[in-house]
C-alpha cells in the first residue's frame, strides 16, 4: 500500500491523489448540469428556467449540508464517512437517472449535495493530516485541483455525451465512477486511521479562533469576486470583445487551464509564504479584473485576463483552506466543512450581485466590477491575517505536530504560540 503520511517533503501521498479524483467527480456534477438544462427540461416538462433550480438546489445542499454532515458523521471512522458519502453520490444519480419526476430529480441533486459536503469535508483533513506539516497546503490544492479539472475536461466531456446519449448518460456514468471510487478509497484509506473522539462541543470551540473567521471571509470574497465575473462572461465576450459564440467554450477551457493553474501555484507556495502568497495573487487578481473593464472590448486582451483572473485567483483558495483546518486545531471537521459553504455562498451572494449590475446601467462590465470590488475587499481578512500570524500547527490523528524548523521566520512566528481558543 502506499504511504499515507507526508515523511518525503517532495512527496505526496498517494492518498491525496485519491482524494482529488473523488472532488473531480463530485465538481463534475455539480457543474455539467448547465451544459445538460435544455435536455433535461425538456425530458422532465419544465421550462429551462424551472430546471435551473437542479444548480440551486445543489448549491444550497452545499452550503447547509457540509457542516450538517460533519457533525452528523463526527463519530464515524474517517474511511467509512468517505465511502459512505460516495455510496450515497452513486445512488443519487442512479435514482435521478431512473426518474421521469422534476421533484424526485431535485431531490436526488440535494441529496447529493449533501454527500459532496461529507466528503469535502473528511477528505480536506485526511489529506492535510496524511501530507504532513510541510505539505498540507500542497495537499489541499491537489484536492482543488481536481475540482477546477472537472471544469477543464469532466463538465465538456459530461455535456458531449449528453449531446448523444441524453441527460441521463453522464448521470449513469458518473454513479459508476463513484462506486468504483468508493472501492480505491476503501482500499488506500489505512485501515489503522482512527477518528479522534472528538465532542460536538470540541468541534464548535474550534471555531472561536478568530483567524478561523478571517480565513473563511476571505474564502467567501475570492470566490464571490471571481464567480461574479465568470458567471455573466459570455455576454462580455460576444457582445463586447465580438468573439464568436461557438469559440466561448475554448476561452471557458482557457479559463479553466489557468484556475488549475493557480491552485497549483497556491498550494506549492502556501505552505512557506501563506500570507505572501495570497496578499499578493488578491492584489493581482483586483488588478486584473479592474483592467477587464476598459480592456475588454478586444478580444485577445480579454482572453488573456481571463486567463489571468483565474490564474491569480485561485492561488488563495487552497491557502485558506489549508489555514482554516489549521486554525481548528485538533477539532477540523466542521471548520473544513465550513470553507465548502464559504465558497458556495461566495458564488451564491457574488453572482447574485454581477446579475443586477449587469442589468443596470453598467451593462455588460457591471459583473467585472462586482467582482474587482469582492476582490480587493479579500484583501482586508488577509492583511488582518497577515498582522495576527497565520501559521498554526496542522492537526494530525493522535498528538499535533510541530511544524518544522524554516528559513521564512517572518510568517512562521506565530507557530510557536499555542492555540487561541
Amino acid at each position: 500500500m502506499p504511504s499515507a503520511t507526508g515523511s518525503d517533503p517532495g512527496k505526496l501521498p498517494f492518498v491525496v491523489w485519491v482524494l482529488a479524483a473523488g472532488t473531480f467527480l463530485m465538481g463534475t456534477t455539480e457543474f455539467v448540469i448547465a451544459g445538460l438544462l435544455p435536455e433535461m427540461a425538456a425530458d422532465l416538462n419544465v421550462s429551462v428556467s424551472h430546471a435551473g433550480l437542479l444548480i440551486t438546489a445543489f448549491a444550497v445542499g452545499m452550503i447547509v449540508g457540509g457542516p450538517t454532515m460533519a457533525l452528523a458523521t463526527l463519530r464515524l471512522p474517517q474511511r467509512r464517512t468517505l465511502v459512505l458519502a460516495l455510496a450515497v453520490f452513486a445512488l443519487g444519480h442512479v435514482v435521478a437517472a431512473l426518474s421521469g419526476s422534476f421533484t424526485v430529480v431535485l431531490a436526488a441533486r440535494v441529496v447529493t449535495a449533501l454527500a459532496t459536503g461529507a466528503f469535502w469535508a473528511v477528505g480536506f483533513v485526511i489529506a492535510t493530516t496524511a501530507a504532513g506539516p510541510g505539505n498540507s497546503t500542497r495537499a489541499v490544492g491537489v484536492m482543488m485541483g481536481g475540482l477546477t479539472l472537472a471544469n477543464v475536461i469532466g463538465v465538456p466531456i459530461g455535456s458531449f455525451v449528453g449531446q448523444y446519449t441524453g441527460w441521463r448518460g453522464p448521470f449513469w456514468a458518473l454513479a459508476a465512477l463513484s462506486a468504483l471510487a468508493a472501492t480505491v478509497i476503501g482500499r488506500f484509506i489505512p485501515t489503522a486511521e482512527k477518528r479522534a473522539e472528538m465532542l460536538v462541543r470540541a468541534e464548535f470551540r474550534a471555531l472561536r479562533q478568530k483567524r478561523l473567521w478571517l480565513a473563511l471571509g476571505a474564502a467567501v470574497l475570492i470566490m464571490g469576486g471571481i464567480m461574479a465575473t465568470y458567471t455573466y462572461i459570455a455576454p462580455l465576450l460576444t457582445d463586447r470583445a465580438g468573439i464568436p459564440t461557438g469559440i466561448v467554450p475554448l476561452v471557458l477551457i482557457a479559463f479553466g487551464i489557468g484556475a488549475l493553474g493557480g491552485t497549483a501555484i497556491g498550494g506549492r507556495l502556501g505552505d512557506r509564504r501563506p500570507m505572501t502568497t495570497t496578499i499578493t495573487a488578491a492584489t493581482a487578481a483586483a488588478l486584473v479584473l479592474v483592467l477587464l473593464i476598459p480592456l475588454s472590448d478586444g478580444p485577445v486582451t480579454a482572453v488573456a485576463l481571463i486567463f489571468l483572473m483565474a490564474l491569480t485567483g485561485f492561488s488563495v483558495n487552497p491557502v485558506v483552506t489549508s489555514l482554516v483546518v489549521r486554525f481548528a486545531g485538533d477539532a477540523p471537521t466542521l471548520a473544513s466543512a465550513l470553507t465548502t459553504s464559504a465558497y458556495n455562498t461566495g458564488v451564491a451572494v457574488g453572482s447574485a450581485l454581477a446579475g443586477r449590475a449587469l442589468a443596470s446601467s453598467l451593462g455588460l462590465t457591471g459583473p467585472a466590477l462586482v467582482g474587482a470590488v469582492f476582490t480587493a475587499l479579500t484583501l482586508l481578512p488577509l492583511i488582518a491575517l497577515a498582522i495576527r500570524g497565520a501559521h498554526p500547527t496542522p492537526p494530525t490523528m493522535a498528538q499535533p505536530a510541530c511544524p518544522p524548523p524554516g528559513e521564512h521566520q517572518s510568517e512562521t512566528l506565530a507557530a510557536t504560540a499555542p492555540l487561541q481558543r
